[in-house]
């Protein structure tokens, strides 16, 4: 997911807003200093008090892909991040899925992120590459929707064994420090990825599979990791990485930014408004489809919108085009001046079906709650959606299918961490980890894979910042592959099919 600073993120921190204002009218006849104290007495106690992790488990599974039946081992455990002192201040969760048979010194193991910040790797486990699947992300897909694991078609577990590490604050595992410290040691940056690095290293050196080829993959925020995490395994830890894949990733976060005066928020995003609609419009979206709109938003479009709203003639041109491409009202687009904001345009789009729109696949719908109100007021419809399946999946899995039973609650998406999370991601960018990243191995494949109708982290993005980048030797080990779909493309069995066949590519499988 990507990180729950922006939009979706505002709705549900305005309810812990409101639940702190609830406890605070209910302590109000009390003394500022108890409520002071009681603050942070429950700061200090979050995870702390709960009883250790129990032992790794693990229990044999079996799957089919591909025609092929694949006896593989489950493993849940945990790994400790200590100090530089040697005190252990948290303990991360990882899901491994390892195949049975002879050990093959040349098998790979890939290493997989989500979010948010405060996604778990379920995201990606359960739904795109793992050995099972529960549905989610789809039109139509509800909270209640079975939480029974079935064989997923998409796994990578015929040519790579896989681990799935969920940071400090999501899926089970846990900071042992308190509140502020937490923020300081892990929701912040570059902590973040270097405590995570050396969860990958750790996992390696225990299970010794150092010398195994080895390849990271991760989701949204994920894929910020997954450049950043490569070139700290590379350049501190010692550790070669093969080859990355990034799905949805949010690789330049400052392209966001400036909206009142640079043009790339609304070149960005034009493409994928653009692909929402042609999909409505029952095309099939297609390299060939997208190339006139992508080449309008990277000429034309730009060239105009840096001209300012001065020159009717400009204005009008604009809203003419955006209004074509996208598919929305004229009169909406012209108010707009052809800037459509990604919240305005979600609203916009299926107003008067009295429904809205997700950021992660705009024609993915619910109904709107407060369909008259100025503002919308809920939450995203995929988000809504998800939480519920992929926890009770994962918890189901952990503690009754594998047998890791354990304490506390499972955070699939934690609005904590993503509240509690350093100030200043979207101010930093990936790409220079991965241009360095690229540069020191030249044997290094990358696929970077997106959805066409992803908005929450659009593909042109990408694409820009893969014309950016210079060319380090075969032109083509840096890869955009795009999928009908949104942020979850995978959730469409079209998309994961193809998208499994380019990741077949990365890891030299034919």
């Amino acid at each position: 997911m990507r990180k729950l600073t922006l939009a979706a993120t505002v709705a549900l921190a305005l309810s812990f807003g409101l639940s702190t204002a609830a406890v605070t009218r209910a302590w109000a006849d009390d003394a500022p200093a108890k409520a002071d104290a009681a603050k942070k007495d429950a700061d200090k106690k979050s995870d702390i008090d709960l009883p250790p992790f129990p032992a790794d488990a693990s229990v044999k599974q079996v799957t089919h892909v591909a025609g092929k039946t694949l006896n593989y081992t489950a493993t849940v455990g945990s790994l400790p991040v200590r100090d530089d002192k040697g005190k252990k201040i948290a303990e991360v969760v990882f899901t491994a899925y390892t195949l049975d048979g002879p050990k093959d010194p040349n098998r790979p193991v890939t290493f997989a992120f989500n979010g948010g910040p405060g996604a778990a790797s379920v995201y990606l486990n359960l739904g795109a590459i793992g050995p099972k699947r529960v549905q989610f992300g789809a039109q139509g897909d509800a909270p209640s929707d079975s939480a029974a694991l079935v064989d997923n078609p998409g796994t990578w577990l015929d040519f790579t064994d896989m681990v799935f590490i969920d940071p400090v604050g999501t899926g089970f595992s846990r900071s042992l420090v308190d509140k502020e410290e937490s923020k300081k040691r892990f929701y912040s940056i570059k902590p973040d990825i270097e405590y995570l690095s050396r969860i990958v290293y750790d996992w390696l050196l225990k299970n010794g599979r150092m010398a195994s080829p080895k390849y990271i993959t991760g989701e949204s925020y994920g894929g910020y990791r997954v450049p950043r995490i490569t070139y700290f395994l590379q350049t501190r830890l010692g550790v070669g990485i093969n080859g990355m894949v990034a799905v949805s990733p949010y690789l330049e976060p400052p392209m966001d930014q400036a909206p009142d005066f640079s043009p790339m928020p609304w070149v960005t995003t034009l493409p994928s408004m653009a692909a929402a609609n042609y999909e409505r419009q029952g095309k099939t979206l297609s390299p060939a489809q997208m190339k006139e709109v992508e080449d309008y938003a990277r000429g034309e479009f730009v060239s105009e919108l840096l001209k300012g709203r001065r020159d009717p003639a400009v204005v009008a041109r604009i809203v003419s085009k955006v209004t074509a491409y996208t598919g929305l009202n004229p009169t909406f687009v012209k108010r707009s001046g052809g800037r459509i904001e990604i919240g305005a345009f979600l609203r916009e789009l299926y107003r008067d079906q009295g429904k809205i729109a997700s950021v992660y696949d705009s024609n993915v719908t619910q109904e709107d709650p407060f369909p008259w109100a100025p503002d919308g007021r809920r939450n995203d419809p995929i988000l809504d959606a998800i939480i519920a399946p992929t926890t009770s999946a994962m918890v189901d899995f952990d503690t009754r299918v594998v047998g890791w039973k354990v304490e506390g609650r499972f955070n699939a998406l934690s609005y904590e961490v993503g509240n509690d999370w350093e100030k200043g991601v979207e101010a930093t960018e990936a790409t220079p980890d991965l241009r360095q990243a690229i540069a020191a191995d030249p044997k290094m494949k990358v696929l970077i894979a997106h959805g066409w109708d992803d908005l929450s982290c659009p593909y042109f993005v990408s694409r820009l910042v893969i014309d950016q980048m210079p060319i380090s030797g075969d032109p083509n080990r840096v890869k955009l592959a795009v999928y009908p779909g949104g942020h979850m493309f995978y959730s469409r069995p079209s998309s994961q099919a193809a998208f499994r066949e380019d990741v077949k590519q990365v890891f030299g499988v034919k």
